[in-house]
This record gives C-alpha cells, structure tokens and sequence, in this order.
C-alpha cells in the first residue's frame, strides 16, 4: 500500500475551498483524489477557522435544569460518599485505640467477635 504524503500549503488550499463554500470537503476529496473518507474534514477541523463542520450543542430549557439537578445530585452523592470513607475510618481509628487499652491485637479482637454481635438467648421461663 502506497502512503501519500501532503503538504501543509496543498492541505491549506483545500481547506480555503471548502471554507469559500466553493465545494463541499466530499467535492474537493473527489476532485483532488484524496484517499481518505474524512481526511479533508479533518483538515478543516484542524486548519480552518473554525466556521465549518464546527458542532454547535443546542439545549432546551429543561435539558439544561436537568443537567443542573444531576450535577447538584453527583456532588450530593459524592459529599455522602466521603463522609462516610470519613466515618469509617473514625471507626477503625477507635477500634484499633480500643484494643490497646482492652490490651488485644486487633487480630484477635476480629476473631473473637467474627460473626458480629452475639447475644446470648436466656432461657424461656417455665410457669
């Protein structure tokens, strides 16, 4: 396979007649011979000044409340999110300060209490 290599005066000239409304990038690839399907588009996008193929975003009135809402709830959700990673690591700061003064490793401690809090059922009360 052959690779064309062009030069920025030849890729510039394309982008002028694109730019002009001359032709359009697909007339000028054809009529230059250009291999690529989007090859002239992106020289467009990259030398040009901007006012063709540029994406122009258009929102209704509700989009815009709704990405507003949904920006407010992330920053809620993350807000949560780190107060909690906060309150855990509270939680294992106390437990760690907890077994030295109970003079237990905290290996041992996370054995002894494995299954979580047990309670002991105390017997029913014959009458």
């Amino acid at each position: 396979m052959k690779v064309i290599r062009y030069s920025k005066a030849f890729k510039l000239q394309m982008v002028r007649e694109v730019e002009s409304g001359k032709a359009c990038a697909w007339a000028v690839q054809r009529k230059y011979r250009i291999k690529g399907a989007t090859t002239v588009m992106r020289w467009v996008r990259q030398f040009g000044s901007g006012q063709y193929g540029k994406v122009i975003r258009v929102e209704k009135a509700d989009e815009v409340n709704e990405s507003c809402q949904l920006r407010s709830e992330l920053r809620k959700v993350k807000e949560a999110l780190a107060e909690t990673h906060m309150e855990l690591a509270l939680e294992k700061a106390f437990l760690v300060v907890a077994c030295e003064e109970m003079n237990q490793t905290l290996e041992a401690f996370k054995k002894k209490h494995a299954g979580g809090q047990r309670t002991r059922r105390s017997k029913p009360i014959r009458s």
